[in-house]
């Protein structure tokens, strides 16, 4: 396969490059004159191959990394700080006033979105996009559980005032196949419950967070937001070893969650929301609508490349209909455009991280080696930035793409007579975030569906796996999730209830009257915001 090239329309060209020189801390944009790492895309911007320099970002250090903490810290205060105890309507003013800064930016992100992870145009559009509706929802649905708090209670001659209060510190890292959207869903509902934020940018797509720092440090007060840039080990290792960390947001893998906490001293007072990896299964039952399971494997396997938590990584098809799928599903990717991420109708696009392609030629390796055969025309043509998907069939227990979450275009299929052969493979799995379930017979749909609910946290029933929409919960059991995601979980994930209790007397009534009336707490309050 031939890298293909197209020349580049003009307004996506890299007409300069973009050398983000300073990092946010204290409220300022400070100047970095050290080290500074250079940010390639494996998009070829001439005719003969080269990885094109997009920009540098800072290589920070540690004292870096402590003074981003130490400017969280203050800014928190010990609880006092002006964000947490701030009115709920003067956050939600802040958070308005940035979301309103980042639509000015739309352009400049899917730009980059395109170019550092290789995201087709419409995909990068809809990140951008859904994330402001992201924010957008979050502010709405802070209201409501505010609106729900404006009161207060009353039980065995107690009185309670009862609300939603942040945690402290939060580190946020998040991952570079949605470094804006997933990025933002831990770090929106973050700040809006009141925590202050050190925030590191994923290691692919960390130039696409530069035109948005003036309006993080132009939209919150000082300290409230942190941006670092750096290598993960050298600034956040110190950062939990301080043990002045409340909350690990990660969007990653579990190796790195596991070892990020185990840096923290006090594990017990560690508040973790976790998104991880995940091993999606499709079992197609023989019954299945043979071409909308095909349609729906192909966007659940090859979405952005595979490279998603959420997407299907092993098919299990029943063996009555193994073939007609196989035959169906190979020519439908073989048909897939592979291409630049601007070029209309593309679907596949060049591969992020430079050595992918060589560990997915690893995995189809190792599968032939024990038996696979490649079912598609295209499977493993490579260029220097891409590795075409490769359907691998028929794939057993003793193949790597079975047992590794292989994060990229490699499509492995198994067939099954009994379907306790795809659910005890889920029962012993590491991972448990979700299933896409393919037939039409309710007496056999019921009992696995009752199964299955167990098993994962999501069930699609004839539908690819997803995220979306960003009200359902998003989580998963086992190794691939810690927490629950949604517009209204995240808000919960990153608060703890808390309240002012007092006992039913004259005296307390005349005090807690005066505090209503005179508003002088931005705790106790019975304001309803519109």
């Amino acid at each position: 396969m031939k890298n293909p090239f197209t020349e580049i329309p003009e307004s996506y060209k890299i007409s300069s490059l973009l050398n983000q020189e300073s990092y946010l801390a204290s409220g300022e944009l400070k100047k970095w004159d050290g080290k500074t790492s250079e940010v390639y895309s494996t998009i070829s911007s001439t005719k003969t191959y080269k990885p094109t320099l997009l920009g540098t970002v800072p290589d920070l250090e540690e004292k870096e990394a402590m003074e981003a903490l130490n400017s969280a810290l203050n800014a928190y205060e010990k609880g006092q700080g002006l964000w947490p105890t701030m009115k709920v309507v003067d956050r939600i003013a802040c958070m308005e006033k940035f979301v309103t800064k980042m639509k000015t930016k739309r352009e400049e992100v899917v730009k980059l979105l395109m170019w550092e992870i290789g995201k087709n145009l419409p995909d990068s559009e809809k990140e951008f996009d859904r994330t402001v509706d992201y924010i957008n929802d979050t502010i709405e649905a802070y209201k409501q559980i505010d609106r729900d708090s404006a009161k207060f209670e009353k039980s065995d001659g107690v009185y309670a005032h009862i609300r939603r209060g942040p945690l402290g510190v939060v580190l946020c890292l998040g991952p570079y196949n949605y470094p804006l959207n997933e990025t933002f869903t831990l770090l929106i509902p973050a700040l809006i419950m009141g925590n202050t934020v050190v925030f590191k940018p994923a290691k692919h797509g960390v130039l696409l967070i530069s035109p948005l720092l003036e309006a993080f440090q132009s939209s919150f007060p000082k300290g409230v937001v942190n941006v670092i840039y750096g290598r993960g080990r050298v600034l956040a290792t110190p950062i939990m070893q301080s043990g002045k960390i409340d909350v690990l947001a990660l969007i990653g893998n579990s190796k790195s969650a596991n070892a990020l906490q185990s840096q923290h001293p006090k594990g017990n007072r560690l508040r973790m929301v976790l998104g991880l990896e995940a091993k999606n299964p499709a079992i197609v039952l023989p019954d299945a609508d043979l071409d909308l399971a095909v349609n729906e494997c192909i966007a659940g396997t090859l979405s952005f490349n595979g490279q998603r938590c959420t997407a299907l990584k092993v098919l299990y098809v029943h063996e009555s209909i193994v073939d007609e799928f196989n035959k169906r599903f190979s020519a439908k990717v073989d048909a897939l455009k592979f291409g630049n991420p601007w070029e209309g109708g593309v679907k596949l696009t060049p591969l992020p991280e430079v050595d992918k392609p060589a560990y997915i030629q690893e995995l189809i390796d190792d599968a032939k080696s024990k038996g696979a055969k490649i079912l598609n025309k295209k499977g493993g043509e490579v260029t220097e930035n891409f590795i075409f998907p490769a359907v691998l069939y028929p794939v057993n227990k003793e193949m790597r793409v079975y047992k590794e979450e292989q994060f990229g275009p490699v499509v492995p299929v198994m067939s099954f007579s009994d379907i306790e052969e795809p659910l005890d493979d889920m029962a012993e799995s590491n991972y448990g975030q979700q299933v896409s379930l393919f037939g039409k017979n309710i007496n056999t749909l019921a009992p696995l569906i009752d199964t299955l609910v167990n098993l994962v946290c999501r069930v699609n029933l004839n539908s690819s796996c997803q995220r979306g929409p960003d009200v359902y919960p998003f989580t998963g059991r086992k190794d691939s999730a810690y927490g629950t995601l949604s517009v209204h979980d995240a808000l919960r994930s990153f608060s703890i209830r808390t309240f002012v209790a007092s006992k039913d007397n004259e005296y307390n009534k005349a005090i807690l009257n005066e505090l209503l009336e005179k508003k002088i707490s931005n705790f106790i309050s019975t304001d309803y915001i519109l």
